[in-house]
């Protein structure tokens, strides 16, 4: 199941959102329009996801910032712990997501490999995912005159396909205008209209997939602890060799300023002396 069944009517002046998306389409700035004040980091990428909440319009809004992914990468390339902390955002907002935003940027191509790697990412959640994203825009400001339906239109069929694909739900944000906080109520309300329309449920993943996701977490802290073993093992042993070493270097030191301190009777000096103990004699 992807919906809360035994929860039929939703308290409304409580959203709960997650973004998801690409590598620098805008997320965490979208994330701070939101709430109305700086409260996700956006001069770096954001690597684990990060929780912030906010009085917004009357409601108590929950977003939930998530790390990105290369747009042209299939899902295969994106890192295992990038892949985690995707499926691990919406138990993050309990009891789950009132809507999942799906954020481009509007000054950015969407092709038709963006199109599948944003697909295959979101399979990570379960296919009835769909019933509960909304596309959201960035850099509204680059649109200049152009409406978001025109932006929409001339862009071609993979972004036609994606906002089909989230029930033709979709809003613009000009993240340079915080200010205009017209914006940001109409796309909370927006949530709520799609969240009637899903009479009132909100999104839950399915259990087996979290499971599914625990084992691998588990491999790879395991596989990642065996690393730091062998490495720490090999530190030893380098560090035993070096002070064998050590003393076996100050040992051959020792020896050779002894045997220098005796004459040799080949070295010239051997032969003086021996040739000054026979005239003694």
């Amino acid at each position: 199941m992807a919906s809360s069944k035994d929860e039929q009517t939703q308290d409304l002046s409580e959203l709960r959102i997650v973004l998801l998306g690409g590598r620098w389409t805008g997320k965490s700035s979208a994330g701070n329009t939101i709430l109305g004040r700086e409260e996700f980091v956006t001069k770096r990428r954001t690597a684990q996801c990060v929780k912030r909440q906010s009085e917004v319009a009357g409601r108590q809004v929950t977003v939930v910032d998530t790390p990105g992914w290369w747009k042209d990468w299939s899902v295969d390339g994106t890192p295992e712990a990038d892949k985690q902390e995707i499926v691990h955002s919406v138990s993050l907002c309990p009891p789950g997501p009132c809507a999942l935003f799906i954020v481009l940027r509007a000054d950015a191509s969407f092709t038709e490999t963006e199109r599948r790697s944003l697909e295959k990412h979101l399979e990570l959640l379960s296919g009835t995912v769909w019933r509960h994203t909304i596309v959201l825009f960035t850099r509204g400001d680059w649109l200049g005159d152009r409406t978001i339906e025109q932006h929409i239109e001339a862009e071609g069929e993979a972004l036609r396909w994606l906002v089909g694909k989230c029930g033709n739900r979709y809003h613009v944000l000009n993240n340079q205008k915080r200010g205009d906080v017209t914006q940001v109520t109409e796309l909370l309300e927006k949530v709520e209209e799609m969240v009637a329309g899903n009479s009132g449920c909100h999104f839950e993943i399915n259990r087996m997939i979290i499971e599914k996701l625990e084992v691998k977490r588990r491999s790879v802290e395991e596989r990642a602890k065996q690393r730091m073993m062998k490495v720490e093992n090999q530190r030893k042993t380098l560090r035993a060799l070096f002070k064998g070493g050590f003393i076996l270097r100050c040992r051959l030191i020792k020896i050779a300023f002894l045997f220098r301190g005796t004459p040799r009777t080949g070295t010239t000096e051997g032969r003086q002396q021996g040739a000054n103990q026979r005239k003694e004699e």
